[in-house]
């Protein structure tokens, strides 16, 4: 998410949670076995909420993916099967956010020492928010950079290519003014997009159970060659997708993602058909990046 201060991109990271499944029986095994190896299991209390984590940007590599001397999880681990919010995103050092690449990857994080070597699991949502600029006020109605057009693309370039092509979702989000704050428009409750969260993960688990996948249970663990035929489109779709990929340069990884995310939305939409209409949505939430990954 990309937009000035004050904005709500922390606000709606926070309360991304509240739309989110609970954890199953072994999900929740899993998290609190994490949680007990950090030592974070007070009192032996289990919840079924997702994790949610929000390192400070001053958070070291060893904080970040785990590390230390008794190699402990770090938060990339301790959100396992939920989200890990990072906040002023380029403001964290370049080589602790590119540490994030394998686990983002794998879903996993991998230790290794001269005397031991250990993986702990990392199946995190990453959710990160930024300023367009260091000033913060960048393309804003009314406001000007200081610093001209140069102050945005050196913020943003602090961000590498590989970790922005690891992002399927990048939205601008704009200001929020007095009048928005004092007529608010009638907006979907959260309850109700949970439950049509809840509706597309069940579709997602049917789906991969009879394909002979049970421990795969969203589209993105997918794999590539089966995301190619669950996410196959139409004639339409096909050349909109070949037209995109021409024009923005997509990566392989990337044109995969681009068909995730269109499946996740056909889902969502309860459609057993990947359309054009859903396409074009996934293409468009990485538009709005492409100017990140041109500055890196």
């Amino acid at each position: 998410m990309v937009g000035p201060p004050g904005s709500g991109k922390s606000m709606l990271a926070a309360r991304l949670p509240s739309i989110l499944p609970p954890l199953s029986a072994a999900e929740l095994l899993e998290v609190s076995m994490i949680h007990s190896i950090a030592g974070q299991l007070s009192g032996g209390r289990l919840s079924d909420r997702r994790p949610y984590r929000t390192p400070h940007h001053s958070a070291t590599m060893a904080a970040l993916v785990g590390g230390g001397l008794r190699a402990r999880p770090g938060e990339a681990s301790l959100a396992h099967h939920g989200v890990l919010f990072l906040d002023e995103f380029p403001e964290f050092a370049p080589q602790v956010l590119d540490a994030l690449r394998q686990p983002l990857e794998t879903a996993e994080c991998i230790i290794a020492r001269a005397n031991h070597r250990v993986s702990y699991p990392a199946a995190i949502q990453l959710v990160a928010a930024m300023n367009p600029c260091r000033c913060g006020m960048a393309g804003e109605p009314g406001h000007s950079c200081a610093r001209g057009p140069r102050c945005q693309s050196d913020y943003q370039a602090r961000i590498s290519g590989p970790l922005m092509d690891r992002i399927d979702i990048r939205i601008d989000v704009p200001a929020v003014s007095a009048a928005d704050l004092i007529r608010p428009r009638a907006a979907e409750t959260s309850s109700a997009v949970a439950e049509r969260v809840a509706r597309a993960r069940s579709m997602q688990r049917e789906r991969f159970a009879a394909a002979g996948l049970p421990q795969v249970g969203t589209n993105a663990r997918c794999s590539t060659a089966l995301i190619e035929k669950l996410a196959e489109p139409d004639a339409g779709g096909l050349q909109l997708v070949r037209d995109a990929a021409e024009k923005m340069k997509f990566s392989a990884r990337g044109y995969h993602r681009v068909l995730k995310v269109a499946r996740t939305l056909a889902d969502l939409d309860e459609s057993a058909i990947v359309g054009r209409i859903h396409l074009a949505e996934a293409i468009s939430y990485r538009i709005a990046g492409e100017r990140l990954t041109a500055a890196a």
